[in-house]
């Protein structure tokens, strides 16, 4: 969940991608659009609401979206059919591609052709798209106070740069702890509800049930599970160029202890749970399984298939004796608006709408809404799908229990994590042991983004 400031090594190892990417517009689906891009020049401006405006028309709003929140653009323009709205699939900037800031940059340069609203699935956007001047303020003026007071306590904090707001959270991803019920049951285990218990059910179903599964360690974004909830100092951002990397304290050892053993006796799987590997040997296998928010439709209904009644949500395990509840995020995302719109209202209307209203945000959308009372209503959509068993409390708890001091910088940890420590992993290391490794790339990614770093 972090976003990327290119830098020149980054830009060696991504360059490929990138040539991918940038050859572009062939790979896009467009809905009544026939160029990759939207907006206006910025002749004949005013000043308004916090920054320049471009001169406005009545043009086609052009909205960036990845293929999850395709849904959400066709269910705006069904029930606006008078917007005129050119809709472009991009990946959303999905696991670091940093498609979004070198398609900014390239718009910059020409001096054309930045879409009027933009999805992406990093939580760090605004760490670069403010100073790329792209991002435009949306507490001057543009989102009434009563709307941006809706949002949960401390969702929009990824948005906001010396206190002028740049974007608006999409959904919380927070994570919780899965789990199959009727499995748990059947097999006369209680659900854990701190880290040792977790760890001492992992090794019993290692020689119980052995290819049971409490966990998956494949993922790119697995230190954004575990890592964060165990409060690890990985990623503190502590200014605007500033952050605290510190990944060898008790808080990180001792969970990348937990997971080596539960990776060792082979009741975490490695795979990574989207992997066509997972889904085809261990579907079923999951018995419990820490994940964000959105894992009960992606991962359990969507991805694996797991049959209605099966799958339950508890709190996620705590350290023994911490006081204070914490848990990880992973995603989330975020909705940006141009500064370079030349469709403002039409622009701010969808954006109000795709964060806050009903129709989707509380009934259609995927993950946990970070506008409140979307929030409210996306819960009881959920309860009365059917599809899980038992309440949904822990979601809603644990969306005030993310832990603050893992920040979003610029660096990306899932492709840090990806480069560094899962090959590693994938060899037969341990993660302990690769600690040092990926503070070592932690201090150099971020330093090569003009980031001054403590340890």
């Amino acid at each position: 969940m972090s976003v990327y400031k290119p830098s020149a090594a980054r830009e060696t190892r991504t360059s490929g991608r990138r040539a991918a990417l940038l050859a572009g517009c062939a790979a896009t689906v467009l809905l009544t659009v026939t160029a990759c891009g939207g907006g206006g020049g910025t002749s004949g401006t005013t000043n308004k609401d916090g920054f320049a405006q471009a001169a406005q028309n009545n043009g086609a709003l052009t909205v960036w979206v990845d293929a999850t929140r395709m849904d959400a653009a066709k269910q705006y323009q069904a029930s606006h059919p008078n917007v005129k709205l050119n809709i472009v699939s991009y990946d959303g900037d999905a696991n670091g591609s940093n498609y979004l800031q070198t398609k900014v940059q390239l718009f910059n340069r020409t001096g054309k052709g930045w879409p009027d609203v933009v999805f992406s699935s990093q939580n760090n956007e605004a760490s670069w798209a403010v100073d790329a001047g792209f991002a435009a303020p949306l507490n001057k003026g543009l989102v009434p106070d009563a709307t941006l007071s809706g949002f949960a306590k401390g969702a929009n904090d990824v948005c906001t740069v010396d206190g002028t707001l740049y974007c608006l959270r999409n959904d919380l991803s927070q994570a919780v702890l899965w789990y199959n019920a009727p499995l748990l049951k059947k097999f006369g285990y209680s659900v854990p509800t701190t880290w040792e218990e977790y760890q001492a059910l992992g090794e019993k179903v290692a020689k119980e049930h052995p290819g049971y599964l409490v966990g998956d360690a494949g993922d790119s974004f697995t230190p954004e599970i575990y890592l964060w909830a165990s409060k690890c100092g990985a990623n503190h951002i502590t200014g605007p160029k500033a952050v605290s990397v510190n990944t060898t304290s008790e808080a990180c050892t001792k969970m990348a202890k937990l997971l080596d053993v539960l990776i060792k006796n082979k009741s975490m799987s490695i795979s990574g749970v989207f992997s066509t590997d997972f889904a085809k040997n261990e579907a079923d296998k999951v018995l419990l399984m820490p994940g964000p928010a959105w894992y009960g439709g992606a991962v359990f209904k969507d991805g694996l298939k797991t049959p209605a009644k099966q799958i339950a949500v508890a709190p996620i395990p705590q350290w023994q004796g911490d006081t204070s509840p914490s848990t990880g995020n992973v995603g989330g995302g975020t909705w940006l608006l141009s500064k370079h719109s030349s469709h403002l209202k039409a622009a701010t209307d969808f954006l109000k709408w795709v964060t806050t209203d009903n129709a989707y945000q509380g009934e259609k959308a995927p993950g946990f809404p970070a506008y409140t009372p979307a929030a409210e209503n996306w819960l009881k959509a959920q309860a009365a799908s059917g599809y899980y068993e038992g309440d949904l409390t822990a979601l809603k708890d644990a969306s005030s229990q993310v832990w603050s001091d893992w920040g979003s910088g610029q660096f990306s940890q899932e492709a840090i994590w990806a480069a560094t420590v899962k090959p590693g992993i994938t060899q037969g290391k341990t993660i302990e042991s690769l600690l040092p490794a990926w503070q070592d790339s932690i201090v150099k990614y971020a330093q090569a983004d003009g980031y001054k770093v403590a340890k």
